[in-house]
């Protein structure tokens, strides 16, 4: 069912009716709704458990294990929605490309794509591929009940600079060597990765996702021209490739102030807000017709349960004249994040807004 338009000639299913979605529709809602980026993941001590011995990307192909992960901070939270435990490099590894996540670096790909010809390692993804999904997103909706489940992807960009670089890079030499200096190659790269993405996100919202989230980590490091002219056309390929099913589309980026009108404007109907630009800035910036999500600080975790709730009204806020808010952080839920204090978070965030 379209999330983003009223169901015809049925009556709403209370996920379509969530707190979730209608802030991304931007309509009136009980209470801010509120979920976590990494809310399923290496804070919680029955994460470490279950994933104890099992490789990240293994743990991705197991449907069980992905239900099961996907849950844990459902339950424990109260979150407003669960996000789908998997990882941006995961259409590349089913795809082929000779790649492994390393502890403590993370994405390394074996034979980096610096030349035309390495783009053949690129081949279209089909569902096949990706089967694991489909059975854990249909044992997901069936035990999430009226809770969103939020499917994501990493963008074009993102992408390309762990395949072009080889693994993670703080410069982006080489991948910004070869957007300035082969703008063709580059255009072609970032075509190819969105037809993969939009590929992954159609698997998921297929089998059951109520929205998806396009990941482009690393657009922070790019001028508003560069991302203009050399990224937004792919990541509003992977946008447009999704339009047709009416699932609210969420785009993120860190360090991406700078960046947000253009993100906006590559086809998201909710722009993901980091922590450093307050969210009523972030509205001027983004223009109207967009809802937002964010942005406290996830190190505000890691200080008193006074100063959490100071800083986070500061959010709220800041969030009070928006069209549509849903509550975050402005990245990742961090590792050695007390789990307690997030689900301190979430009560305090649905009490504080009430309606």
């Amino acid at each position: 069912m379209s999330a983003n338009a009223s169901p015809t000639g049925q009556q709403p299913t209370a996920t379509y009716e969530s707190a979730f979605l209608k802030a991304c529709r931007r309509e009136p809602v009980p209470h801010t709704p509120v979920w976590f980026m990494r809310q399923a993941g290496r804070s919680l001590p029955e994460y470490r458990k279950v994933r104890e011995g099992i490789p990240m990307l293994e743990s991705c192909t197991r449907p069980e294990l992905v239900c099961e992960i996907t849950l844990q901070p459902v339950r424990r939270h109260g979150v407003d929605a669960a996000i789908y435990y998997s990882d941006i490099v995961v259409p590349l590894k089913a795809i082929g490309i000779d790649l492994d996540i390393k502890p403590g670096i993370g994405p390394v790909v074996e034979h980096p794509i610096r030349t035309r010809a390495d783009l053949a390692q690129l081949r279209d993804l089909t569902p096949e591929d990706v089967s694991y999904v489909t059975e854990a997103i249909g044992l997901l909706t069936r035990e999430l009940g009226p809770v969103p489940l939020i499917g994501f992807a990493g963008a074009p960009f993102t992408l390309a600079s762990y395949l072009v670089e080889g693994g993670p890079s703080r410069t982006y030499e080489n991948a910004k060597a070869m957007m300035y200096g082969d703008p063709e190659l580059w255009a072609d790269l970032l075509d190819r990765l969105a037809e993969i993405t939009g590929a992954f996100l159609k698997v998921q919202i297929e089998a059951g996702a109520s929205a998806v989230q396009l990941f482009d980590s690393w657009a922070g490091a790019l001028a508003p021209a560069d991302y203009r002219r050399s990224v937004m056309p792919a990541s509003s390929k992977v946008f447009q490739a999704v339009a047709g099913y009416g699932v609210p589309r969420i785009h993120f980026g860190v360090g991406t102030g700078e960046l947000l009108k253009p993100m906006g404007e590559a086809g998201a109907d909710v722009v993901g807000v980091d922590w450093r630009v307050p969210l009523d800035e972030a509205a001027r910036r983004v223009g109207p017709g967009k809802a937002l999500q964010g942005n406290l600080d996830p190190t505000v975790l890691f200080s008193t349960r006074e100063a959490v709730e100071v800083k986070t009204r500061e959010v709220l806020d800041a969030a009070a004249g928006l069209e549509g808010h849903v509550f975050n952080l402005g990245h990742g839920v961090m590792p050695a994040t007390d789990p307690d204090a997030l689900t301190r978070l979430v009560e305090y965030v649905h009490t504080r807004t009430a309606r």
